[in-house]
């Protein structure tokens, strides 16, 4: 419209020049043109919104989901809901209601949605059992375990709990899969429901808790995640889940996976001896797809190939036995009483360390979440974990993550502690007889071990 308004001006003012061009000749004196002038129209705050980069605007969403003004899908798509959610959050903060963030209002935003996510310690995961990238509030849910069938997150106390499923059905539709869902466990009461042709979503009630269900399916590959909480939780919740089915991704590829990078031919780790006749305990996924595995003790006489004879997975444990070595000093698994203050005893991996096999020592903190932070360097998986006296408090495993960010991406590593208790368990059930005393520095019971995959 302004370009053919624009024209039209064009042709007039031709038009006049060319009266006065002839007025000149004939005495006749052009009439003067009325003009209106032309105000550009009001833009609205879907305009200034759809104006946005998509990432800007899905970064807007997912801080007001966070901080409770928005209850839409992350998309990125500008809607009325957005747009009422950004004068709600205006709202809260005393100021006009304008439905477009100033840019103080956008970091007040963005500082109130950080600090809700690291309350709940929100992470998106790559969970390799079930090939799903999730969002995880791991400190609400600390507890995690895995079988063949999916994983599942818990609080200590049961009152939420996240369940991922993964399995195969012959020609799976959503619709079907739905029905089952509102069936199972008996006593579901459905309070919403939508299904569509790749993924149906149901919510409600089952028993005292409160659900969210949603699930996808893929050619006979069906997914499903599950979020029960107590009603009591709500208010911390409903956020949560929001953000954890607006980050459900159950067919991740490429960059969306963001997964384990792939094993390494070689990879090195760390071992802790805990018997005379060459038993060895480190981390079962240092040792996994292994053609062979060598373990290079403090001298020469205790170098080996080891075989792998015992595995605990959801702890992620395995037990290596070396024959004919000479001069094993196996650690007293004593347990420590682990507080905050630990000390990680490994090998870390030679391409850190120039090329040597020293052991070493790093300290680290033990949270409530059984993390150790800061993660120690790559090699120190399955490293010995000391409490202040210097009493085997457990076993440090380090992990490939995904955290959440402005974009998806793998940190380094995470350093977790599985208990001294697991690890006796463990060893008594493969009937390893462990020493009641160890020598005076456990550094003497620490090995390097080397899985060879090529």
């Amino acid at each position: 419209m302004r370009s053919a308004i624009a024209a039209t001006l064009v042709i007039l003012a031709s038009a006049v020049s060319a009266q006065a061009q002839t007025g000149a000749v004939t005495g006749v004196k052009p009439k003067p043109v009325a003009t209106v002038p032309i105000r550009p129209a009001l833009q609205t705050p879907a305009d200034t919104a759809n104006a946005m980069a998509q990432a800007e605007r899905q970064a807007i969403q997912s801080d007001l989901v966070w901080t409770g003004h928005y209850n839409g899908a992350i998309n990125g798509e500008v809607s009325d809901r957005m747009v009422a959610g950004i004068k709600a959050f205006q709202k809260d903060r005393g100021g006009k209601q304008t439905g477009v963030l100033n840019p103080q209002e956008r970091g007040a935003l963005a500082e109130g949605a950080k600090k809700r996510q690291d309350n709940v310690g929100w992470k998106l995961v790559f969970d390799a059992g079930t090939g799903v990238r999730l969002g995880v509030p791991t400190k609400l849910v600390p507890q995690q375990s895995s079988d063949v069938n999916g994983a599942k997150w818990s609080s200590t106390t049961g009152t939420i709990q996240i369940q991922m499923a993964r399995r195969k059905e012959k020609g799976p539709t959503t619709a079907k899969l739905a029905e089952q869902e509102k069936k199972e466990p008996a006593g579901r009461k459905i309070d919403y429901s939508v299904v569509k042709p790749d993924f149906f979503v149901l919510s409600g009630m089952q028993g005292l808790k409160k659900f969210y269900l949603r699930g996808q399916i893929r050619g006979d590959e069906v997914r499903i995640l599950t979020i029960l909480y107590d009603q009591a939780t709500e208010g911390t919740m409903e956020p949560v889940v929001i953000a954890m089915s607006s980050a459900f991704t159950p067919f991740p590829n490429g960059a969306q996976a963001g997964g384990p990078p792939p094993r390494k031919s070689v990879e090195y780790g760390t071992g802790i001896v805990v018997s005379e006749d060459g038993a060895i305990v480190t981390d079962r996924l240092v040792v996994d797809g292994c053609l062979s595995i060598v373990v290079a003790g403090q001298n020469p006489s205790n170098i080996g190939n080891a075989d792998r004879t015992a595995e605990d997975k959801d702890h992620d444990l395995a037990l290596l036995r070396i024959y004919g070595a000479r001069g094993l000093k196996p650690i007293a698994l004593s347990s420590g009483a682990a507080k905050s203050n630990v000390e990680l005893t490994g090998i870390a991996d030679p391409q850190n360390q120039g090329g040597g096999a020293a052991v070493s020592g790093v300290k680290a903190q033990l949270g409530g979440d059984a993390s150790l932070t800061p993660a120690p360097s790559l090699g120190f998986s399955g490293a010995a974990v000391l409490d202040a006296d210097g009493a085997f408090a457990g076993i440090a495993l380090l992990k490939p993550v995904v955290v959440a960010g402005s974009t998806i991406t793998a940190a380094a590593t995470q350093a977790s502690l599985v208990n001294a208790d697991t690890v006796r368990a463990f060893l008594k059930a493969n009937g390893v007889v462990v020493a009641a005393n160890g020598p005076p520095d456990p550094k003497a019971s620490v090995v390097r071990v080397i899985c060879v995959r090529k």
